[in-house]
């Protein structure tokens, strides 16, 4: 493990490329793409939202941040975010572990910590195309993080295939 990363495939969601073709051994890969709309608009506002950790958080986590500190990702930051459960806060501690900000391509993944529920890393990533067409790549590497929480397993599967639907509405526009 790098540092108190919970898993050893550091960067393997490959958020800079296009194609992503492999997973390391022993995890469980998923790859989504969903339309956001078109335009330079749409573009900036994505872009903007993926940056400062909207998916997240218009998925119904929060951010901890220190004071002073901004919400905008940069590569290292360790960040805790938590899912709210009725009245239950569960903490997940990540870190950021790439970030892609190029013309057409901008996004970060982050890795599980130790603490986390699961081990291994998502990604966020929006991306154009030629013609203006402005889309979300959601990927994601996951196994049973080690410890007590291998138990609940799958029941973080069943919360991730929820979450990963709100994930892909987040930055569309409202009307």
């Amino acid at each position: 493990m790098t540092g108190d990363l919970s898993y050893l495939a550091v960067g393997a969601t490959r958020v800079a490329d296009a194609q992503w073709a492999e997973a390391p051994a022993g995890y469980r890969r998923f790859e989504r793409t969903h339309l956001l709309g078109h335009g330079q608009d749409r573009w900036l506002a994505s872009t903007s939202a993926v940056q400062s950790w909207a998916v997240k958080t218009r998925s119904g986590f929060t951010v901890d941040l220190a004071p002073g500190e901004e919400l905008r990702v940069h590569e290292g930051q360790d960040r805790t975010l938590v899912a709210s459960l009725g009245p239950v806060g569960l903490r997940e501690p990540v870190r950021v572990v790439a970030v892609v900000d190029e013309p057409d391509r901008c996004g970060f993944a982050y890795g599980t910590r130790a603490g986390h529920p699961v081990s291994g890393e998502e990604a966020f990533v929006v991306h154009r195309s030629p013609d203006g067409t402005v889309w979300l790549t959601l990927r994601s590497l996951t196994r049973p993080a080690p410890g007590p929480w291998r138990l609940v397993f799958p029941a973080a599967l069943v919360a991730q295939r929820w979450y990963r639907r709100r994930y892909a509405r987040a930055l569309l526009p409202v009307e």
